[in-house]
């Protein structure tokens, strides 16, 4: 059979038909399963087949269509849907990592992520180091032979630094370790990371692929051997898995997926390419600009720059908040990956418990504003940050 391009992956991949034969994917809104004699229930907790299932925890039709959706989307083997991004960040490491083991980390990470690798891990016994993500010797330097896995988020957030993917993956392969990346910012359209050596992605569906502000999920990719058998018991158990309801909010947004994110990259492109060189800007970043320190790895690693930049404010966070007070349009929250384009102060929201030498050591300035792209018209996004920068 030939192999179906991603758009129609995401209208079609893993659909399961009951026997009324819908066209859209329908909701099991069940909490358990029924089984027809007490030695077919038996039969079922030794080894549920595919289309079998236990309880909703443990996973649930509509759930899975949207596994098996990403899945065939990234090209992995299998994924597991979780109850949020954060769950899911926290399920890969959690879940394969035990007191003794010994974790490479990016430093520039958004704020929950480094909690649980600062505070979670480390208090279970877990050896954590941290390196400066886009210092290739850093990372040859830091990963032992003991170390089992490296983590980063492929672009940070939110100073969107580009990590080298393959060639951190074969420092950690080389040495056993797994590879876990969260791919949030290069979306699974733009990225993929599994050809380029990452072994677990992961995604907070809350972003990009809800992309619509309605619901909270997160998504394991991987082998079938890490998502079932290391995964799959960590979250079921510890109650992480995704309502079905937000599956099926997921399993429609993927539909347009492609064509959502491929727009916002574009305006994107477009308003930092504008707005580059403001006279009330110390800089515009975007890793599709020239001026983006790795700007070709960025190229070569990535179809689009994306749909978030990142805007220094002249002023420090005085001058930040007269531009966001200023903001017609763009809305203030700290969201991203929404069809409503959205502005948020890092300094002061997502990342306001580090210390401001943490802050500042991370390039995380009190004038640096993060802007996701919506979907808006690009002529009016752009006119709404001129005249919020005119105010600074």
């Amino acid at each position: 059979m030939t192999e179906k391009q991603t758009r129609t992956k995401l209208v079609h991949a893993g659909t399961r038909r009951s026997q009324y034969g819908e066209v859209a994917e329908a909701i099991f809104l069940t909490q358990g399963f029924v089984y027809d004699t007490a030695e077919a229930a038996e039969a079922r907790f030794i080894e549920a087949g595919a289309d079998e299932f236990i309880y909703a925890r443990y996973g649930n039709p509509t759930v899975r269509m949207f596994e098996d959706r990403i899945a065939a989307v990234e090209g992995t083997e299998d994924a597991f849907a979780t109850a949020s991004g954060m769950a899911a960040v926290n399920g890969a490491l959690a879940s394969m990592l035990r007191a003794g083991d010994h974790v490479v980390s990016a430093r520039a990470l958004f704020g929950s992520c480094l909690y649980i690798l600062e505070e979670v891990l480390t208090r279970y016994g877990v050896e954590v180091t941290f390196v400066d993500g886009t210092d290739l010797a850093a990372w040859r330097a830091a990963i032992r032979p003991d170390t089992k896995a490296v983590f980063f988020e492929t672009i940070s957030n939110p100073t969107l630094e580009v990590i080298d993917i393959e060639a951190v993956a074969k420092l950690a392969h080389a040495v056993g370790a797994l590879v876990i990346v969260d791919n949030v910012f290069a979306t699974p359209i733009f990225s993929r990371a599994k050809d380029q050596g990452a072994d677990v992605i992961v995604y907070s569906a809350t972003k990009h692929i809800d992309g619509q502000g309605r619901c909270l999920g997160g998504v394991i990719c991987g082998t079938r051997d890490f998502v079932r058998k290391v995964a799959e018991p960590y979250l079921k158990h510890t109650g992480g898995s995704l309502s079905p309801f937000n599956a099926w909010v997921m399993l429609k947004s993927m539909e347009t997926l492609d064509l959502r994110v491929r727009a916002q990259a574009e305006t994107a492109q477009a308003l930092a390419e504008t707005l580059e060189g403001h006279a009330a800007l110390e800089k515009v970043i975007f890793p599709h600009l020239p001026s983006h320190p790795q700007y070709d790895l960025a190229r070569a690693q990535m179809a689009a720059g994306g749909t978030v930049l990142a805007l220094d404010i002249k002023g420090g966070k005085a001058g930040a908040f007269r531009f966001l007070n200023a903001l017609e349009i763009v809305t203030i929250s700290n969201n991203l990956g929404d069809a409503k384009s959205i502005a948020t102060h890092p300094a002061t929201t997502t990342h306001q418990r580090l210390t401001p030498e943490q802050r500042a050591g991370l390039g995380i300035t009190d004038g640096l504003i993060r802007l996701s792209v919506g979907l808006e018209d690009a002529g009016d996004l752009l006119r709404d940050l001129q005249t919020a920068l005119a105010a600074v």
